[in-house]
């Protein structure tokens, strides 16, 4: 106990730095996720702009990127990391990598809910006229907004995951926090203090994420 409290400024500091990745992945992986999403979900067969080319391109991407193990794909995208960010290591290397990786794992969340949509009532928008950009974002995306959320939600607890393993190029957290004070130092106090502060992370945003998911699907 008197080692977690002569660390406890690095502790809180370790606290901020997972919540800072976990904002800046989310904010980079919502908008390309959705994107992506959206892009398999419309250029399908039988989709609202179908385009067989496309869809088949996008298809592999998402599914020879999203097999890939984190720990592996984090050091495999150093050199591309460097060249947006301007470093591989840091906070916010491993922030721009758990948001590419996220990316294709959104991609395919907002695909499924969107596709899992009543066909009736996409046809009925069809028969009223709507246009494909119409339909999408005045029916598909509101049909499928409760599920959305809750899939959102359990990325952002995979991001908080993917933080721990940020450590490993330099981009420290509550994982490498717990990694460098408790395990390699044998610390269990320090260690487990690190856990339940992650684990009391992914609780709130499960809470909050189920909630407001609850609230949008009474409407």
């Amino acid at each position: 106990m008197d080692r977690l409290i002569e660390l406890l400024p690095d502790f809180w500091q370790a606290a901020l730095e997972t919540l800072y990745m976990t904002t800046f992945a989310l904010a980079m992986a919502g908008v390309i996720g959705t994107l992506i999403g959206i892009g398999l979900y419309v250029t399908r067969p039988g989709g609202l702009l179908p385009n067989r080319p496309v869809s088949i391109l996008i298809s592999f991407l998402v599914n020879f990127i999203r097999p890939i193990p984190f720990v592996i794909f984090i050091a495999v995208l150093q050199p591309f990391t460097r060249i947006v960010i301007g470093t591989g290591i840091g906070i916010n290397a491993g922030a721009f990598a758990i948001g590419v990786a996220a990316s294709f794992a959104i991609g395919r969340i907002v695909e499924q809910h969107l596709v899992s949509v009543s066909p009736g009532v996409i046809e009925a928008a069809r028969a009223m006229g709507a246009g494909p950009w119409r339909i999408l974002f005045t029916v598909a995306m509101p049909e499928a907004l409760g599920p959305l959320i809750l899939g959102y939600t359990f990325i952002v607890v995979a991001l908080i995951d993917m933080t721990a393993m940020a450590g490993l190029v330099g981009g420290g957290g509550l994982g490498a926090f717990a990694q460098v004070y408790g395990f390699r130092q044998f610390e269990p106090v320090v260690m487990w203090a690190a856990i339940i502060l992650i684990v009391v992370f992914v609780h709130l945003v499960q809470t909050f994420g189920t909630w407001l998911a609850r609230r949008i699907m009474r409407r």
